[in-house]
């Protein structure tokens, strides 16, 4: 039997995830067209059974460009995996869940009330809410990135993702993960 690749040209047997907390929430099940009609809403845990890519699509439905346009967020996202393939020579979702590796918070602050006063308190971050918390924070940098840019959106979030692999600080999404930590690490 063949092997169902994503977009028709990326597969997915070579991807691994090396994040085992990350592990049991990337789902790299491929099916031929990512949109499952929200097959999983108000499921517990039901986005974890939702594949990767899809959830990157959603993902960029955010803004008021691309909202309940899935189709034209589809498009980008498969035209921004091939810009990676190009620039980053590697399959792009191994960059991609690189990505999501080196940008996912492992600390966040929580606010606690005694009394009349609000307390920061740091705490540990649940693993399907560091993957979400990624894979917002590449999308929010990726469309801040193309707003009033020459580039295009699918250049923008090739590069995020890109640089976000590298660990590089110029990511909005690597970026947004030191500042979380920082404030907790400040508020433990």
């Amino acid at each position: 039997m063949e092997e169902i690749l994503v977009f028709e040209k990326y597969g997915v047997s070579d991807v691994n995830v090396r994040d085992k907390g990350l592990q049991k929430y990337i789902n790299l099940s491929v099916t031929m067209v990512p949109h499952t009609s929200a097959r999983h809403a108000n499921k517990r845990f039901g986005k974890a059974k939702v594949t990767l890519v899809e959830r990157l699509i959603n993902n960029m439905m955010r803004t008021g460009r691309y909202t309940g346009k899935k189709s034209k967020a589809y498009k980008t996202v498969k035209l921004a995996f091939d810009v990676i393939e190009k620039k980053a020579k590697k399959n792009p979702l191994q960059v991609l869940i690189e990505a999501i590796e080196r940008s996912a918070p492992r600390e966040e602050i929580t606010r606690l009330r005694f009394g009349g006063i609000n307390v920061p308190k740091a705490v540990d971050v649940s693993p399907s809410r560091r993957l979400d918390l990624s894979l917002r924070n590449l999308c929010k940098g990726a469309v801040s990135a193309s707003y009033k840019n020459v580039k295009s959106i699918q250049e923008c979030l090739a590069d995020e993702i890109i640089r976000a692999s590298n660990g590089d600080m110029n990511s909005f999404a690597i970026s947004k993960k030191d500042e979380l930590e920082r404030i907790a690490s400040s508020a433990r």
